[in-house]
């Protein structure tokens, strides 16, 4: 979640990058199902809260189902709804990010869930944090970001687990800052990433995921004219790096951002601020994604935005699932 981006022209108040967001509703215990059909319209569910009943239809055969969340802080999401999501996806992998934690939870709801999970978890107290939370044991784990000359704003960020025929990446990836004041910070790690996935992806491919930070196209927020080279993850260097991770100028390998593929022109948002009442409005960012090596993506049977699943977080979670074995 980047805490200082602006969903409308009025511009975030200055909020440290982790900053708790004003407490919210209780979760409402109504049972509600979900409308799966949301994801075929531009209109998008408004709702505040978590259901306390949800339900998704059920995982394809011969499919692992891989979600993305940022939490917005585990232990707040775990008040408000958290646990209702992940027994309803039930996912074989689930990425989540700026968890916020300073030490590994004791959850009964992952534990029981997700006998192999690997966090990362930054020095500074309540910030950042990512987790890759798996039914399926890696081959190795590494949470570093080789280059990158400052360890200590890599740690809670990223997360690589390889698996037989591919590698998978968790990234909580770092924020341009109010006033674009940490873009050279932005930069830097766009830089030693972008050679690492190249890397990995020359030995196995990859599927890349979690909270980007980053609108790729105007499409992926509400109000582009008034953010752009304004507002943290919607400037012209970050969307140039990301573009030059999908397509290369030097013609290399590409990598897919696979909701975009599926959904070409639907202006749907993974991020409302909890100001102004940004969820209400529609006033919304694309910030959360899987970006999969090109030649993976003949595996894919779906990637939705749960655009209902609100209120435990300012974000959505996303979902994938993917043929085969990983």
């Amino acid at each position: 979640m980047p805490p200082k981006r602006a969903t409308s022209s009025k511009r975030k108040s200055n909020v440290s990058d982790d900053e708790t967001q004003p407490s919210q509703p209780p979760v409402k215990k109504t049972r509600t199902s979900a409308p799966h059909s949301i994801e075929n319209s531009n209109v998008q569910p408004t709702n505040t809260v978590v259901p306390a009943h949800i339900e998704f239809p059920v995982k394809s055969p011969g499919t692992l189902r891989l979600s993305t969340w940022n939490v917005c802080g585990l232990a707040a999401s775990q008040k408000k709804g958290f646990k209702y999501y992940i027994e309803a996806e039930d996912p074989d992998i689930l990425v989540l990010t700026e968890t916020k934690v300073n030490n590994e939870p004791v959850d009964p709801v992952i534990k029981e869930r997700f006998p192999h999970s690997y966090w990362t978890i930054s020095d500074k107290k309540t910030y950042s944090g990512t987790a890759i939370l798996s039914k399926y044991k890696p081959l190795s784990v590494s949470k570093t970001l080789p280059g990158h000359p400052d360890p200590s704003l890599v740690k809670g960020r990223i997360i690589t687990l390889e698996f037989e025929s591919c590698y998978l990446i968790g990234t909580y990836v770092v924020n341009a800052g109010t006033g674009l004041k940490t873009l050279d910070s932005k930069k830097e790690w766009n830089i030693h990433f972008e050679s690492y996935i190249r890397e990995l992806d020359k030995k196995k491919p990859i599927v890349w995921t979690g909270d980007l930070n980053v609108a790729p196209t105007a499409i992926d927020l509400a109000n582009p004219k008034t953010n752009w080279n304004k507002t943290p993850g919607y400037t012209e260097a970050e969307t140039t790096a990301f573009k030059n991770i999908l397509n290369p100028p030097d013609g290399g390998p590409k990598f897919i951002d696979i909701w975009r593929q599926l959904h070409p022109n639907d202006k749907h948002y993974t991020y409302f601020s909890y100001r102004f009442n940004c969820r209400l409005k529609g006033l919304g960012w694309r910030l959360d994604m899987f970006v999969l090596s090109e030649r993976l993506i003949n595996r894919v049977k779906m990637c939705e935005i749960r655009s209902e699943i609100y209120g435990a977080s300012d974000h959505c979670p996303l979902t994938m699932e993917i043929e085969g074995d990983l």
